[in-house]
C-alpha cells in the first residue's frame, strides 16, 4: 500500500498494523474528521472464486456492522462505521490498547481462578446482554477478548454471529467458530444457540486455568472435531472454586447448561460483587426505518382528528343513523326470508336451497389476490351444503394446499411484513425469539425471498430452496425443511431448518 493509499475514504489514516487472520487485518488508525484513534478492520475478498463469493464476504461485513450497532455495551468493541474502498469492506471500529486472552495465556501461561473470575464475570455480562437482544455470537474463544489496560474486558468480532432469525451466509459444509471451543451439538452440525454461547465461554474459561482447551488439541481439526462432539472432556485440575460452575458450563446438552444469566449471578457470588457489571436491562439497538404506510386498518386512527363544527358532527351522526336503519332492514329481511335461502359465509347475495346441485356457487369462488395465501382465503360456511365441508376440508389440507401457502409466504416479503409475521406460530416466534421488531429489522435488508422446489416429503413436512435478494442485489440460495401447522384452515410455519 503506498503512502497516498493509506488514507481510507477520505477519512480513516492507517497507522499501524495490530493484527490479521484469515479473514482480513486490523489497523489502529485516525478519524481525520472527529480527530480520534480508531480500529480499522481490512476485510479480505476471497480471490478466484467468483463474484457470488465476494457477495457473501461482503454481505458478512455488512452484517457484522449491523449487530455490532444492535449491542451497545461496555463489554462490547463498538463499531462506528462501515465504508468500501478498493472493492472491499472496511470495518471503522472503536480502538481498545489491549492484547487479546490468548495472548496472554501464551506469553504468561495459565491464570490463577481469582484472576479468572473477574474476566469471566464482564465476559457474561455482556453475553448474557447479548442474548437478551436475540444474538448468538457463535465463536466466544480466547482470542476474541481484549484485556484492557485498565482491566477492562471486552469481547471482539461478531462477524460470524448470527442475530436470532438472520439468513446463515456460512457456506454449505462450512463451520463457524473454532474447532477446540465449540459445543459438541456445533461439532455434529447442528445449529448454534444460546447455550452454545454458554459451552464455548466455559470452555475459554476452561483454557485460562488449564492452560489447554476442555477437549485438548490436535494438528488434525477433523479428529479434533470428533472429540469435541463427544462431549467427553479433560477433568480440570486447577479450577479450584471455579470447578462446579465451570462443569455445569460444559455440559454434553444444551438443555442441561445453564442459562447466560444464571452464569453471570453465579460468578458474581464468586467475585463477591467486587467486578461492576454494566447496567444494560435492556440492550440498546439502533431504531428501525421509518416504517412503511401503516395499514389501513390503523391509519384513520393514527392521525389527530381534526376539530369539526357542528353542522358536520349533526351529517355525521345521521349518515350513522341511516347505516343503522339499513342494518335493521336487512337483518328483518333475512328472518322473514330464512325459510327459503341462507347467506353465504362471506355474506354475499343469499343461495336459494332447493333440491338442485348446481346452484350458483359464490361460496367456492376463492379471492384471487396473489397476497393472500390460499388456506386463509377459504371461510368456514356453517350453513353451506352438507357436501361442501368435506370437499374444502379436503383441500385445505391438502399437500398442494400446503405448499401453495409457503410458497404465498414467501411472496408477501418483504411487501406485507404484519400478513407474514401473521404466518409464524406463536412457537416459531418463541424458538427464535422473535417479535415483529426484530422481523421488520431482519428484512429490511432485503429486496425479496422467493421459494421454489417446494415439495411436500412427510405430514406436514416440506422442503423447498428460498433465494434471498439483499438490498444490495447479492442473491443466495438456502434449502430450509419446514414443518408446517394447520390453524383453524390456515396453514402456517411451526419450525424451520
Amino acid at each position: 500500500m503506498t503512502e497516498e493509499s493509506r488514507q481510507i475514504a477520505g477519512r480513516y489514516q492507517l497507522v499501524e498494523l495490530i493484527g490479521s487472520g484469515a479473514m482480513g487485518m486490523v489497523w489502529r488508525g485516525e478519524d481525520k474528521i472527529l480527530g480520534r484513534v480508531v480500529a480499522v478492520k481490512e476485510l479480505l475478498m476471497p480471490m478466484n472464486q467468483g463474484e457470488e463469493k465476494v457477495a457473501e464476504a461482503k454481505s458478512r461485513a455488512m452484517r457484522e456492522a449491523r449487530i455490532a450497532a444492535r449491542l451497545q455495551h461496555p463489554n462490547a468493541i463498538s463499531v462506528f462505521n462501515v465504508v468500501e474502498y478498493e472493492d472491499r469492506p472496511w470495518l471503522i471500529m472503536e480502538y481498545l490498547p489491549s492484547r487479546s486472552l490468548s495472548a496472554k495465556l501464551h506469553d504468561d501461561g495459565p491464570l490463577s481462578v481469582d484472576e479468572v473470575i473477574p474476566i469471566a464475570v464482564q465476559l457474561a455480562g455482556v453475553l448474557a446482554a447479548a442474548h437478551r437482544a436475540g444474538i448468538v455470537h457463535r465463536d466466544v474463544k480466547p482470542g476474541n477478548v481484549l484485556l484492557g489496560e485498565d482491566g477492562t474486558v471486552k469481547v471482539t468480532d461478531f462477524g460470524i454471529s448470527r442475530a436470532v432469525g438472520d439468513v446463515t451466509l456460512t457456506a454449505t459444509g462450512e463451520i463457524s467458530g473454532t474447532p477446540a471451543f465449540l459445543a459438541p451439538e456445533v461439532a455434529r452440525g447442528e445449529e448454534a444457540m444460546f447455550a452454545s454461547d454458554v459451552f464455548a465461554l466455559g470452555a475459554t474459561l476452561y483454557m485460562a486455568v488449564e492452560g489447554a482447551p476442555p477437549f485438548g488439541t490436535a494438528d488434525n481439526a477433523i479428529a479434533l472435531l470428533y472429540r469435541v462432539s463427544s462431549g467427553s472432556i479433560n477433568p480440570p485440575k486447577q479450577a479450584g472454586k471455579l470447578e462446579p460452575l465451570l462443569l455445569k458450563l460444559l455440559e454434553l446438552k444444551p438443555e442441561d447448561r445453564p442459562s447466560m444469566a444464571e452464569v453471570l449471578t453465579e460468578l458474581r457470588e464468586l467475585d463477591g460483587g467486587v467486578t461492576p457489571v454494566a447496567a444494560v436491562p435492556i440492550p440498546l439497538t439502533v431504531p428501525a426505518p421509518l416504517p412503511a404506510a401503516p395499514a389501513p386498518a390503523v391509519a384513520p386512527t393514527t392521525p389527530a382528528p381534526p376539530p369539526v363544527d357542528r353542522r358536520r358532527r349533526s351529517m355525521v351522526l345521521a349518515g350513522l343513523g341511516a347505516v343503522l336503519v339499513v342494518v335493521v332492514v336487512v337483518v328483518i329481511v333475512l328472518v322473514n326470508r330464512n325459510n327459503g335461502t341462507t347467506p353465504t359465509a362471506g355474506g354475499a347475495s343469499p343461495v336459494v336451497n332447493s333440491s338442485s346441485a348446481n346452484s350458483p356457487a359464490p361460496t367456492t369462488n376463492p379471492p384471487t389476490t396473489p397476497a393472500t395465501p390460499p388456506p386463509s382465503s377459504t371461510p368456514s360456511a356453517p350453513s353451506s351444503p352438507p357436501s361442501s365441508p368435506t370437499t374444502s376440508s379436503s383441500s385445505v389440507n391438502s399437500p398442494q394446499s400446503m405448499e401453495a401457502a409457503l410458497t404465498n409466504y414467501f411472496s408477501l416479503i418483504p411487501g406485507d411484513l404484519q400478513q407474514g409475521f401473521g404466518l409464524l406460530t406463536d412457537n416459531f416466534k418463541a424458538a427464535k425469539h422473535q417479535t415483529f421488531a426484530t422481523y421488520q429489522n431482519f428484512w429490511d435488508d432485503y429486496r425479496s425471498a422467493r421459494a421454489s422446489n417446494v415439495k411436500s416429503i412427510g405430514p406436514d413436512m416440506l422442503s423447498a430452496d428460498i433465494t434471498y435478494v439483499s438490498a444490495g442485489g447479492a442473491s443466495q440460495t438456502n434449502h430450509h425443511t419446514y414443518h408446517m401447522v394447520n390453524d383453524n384452515g390456515v396453514w402456517k410455519i411451526d419450525s424451520e431448518s
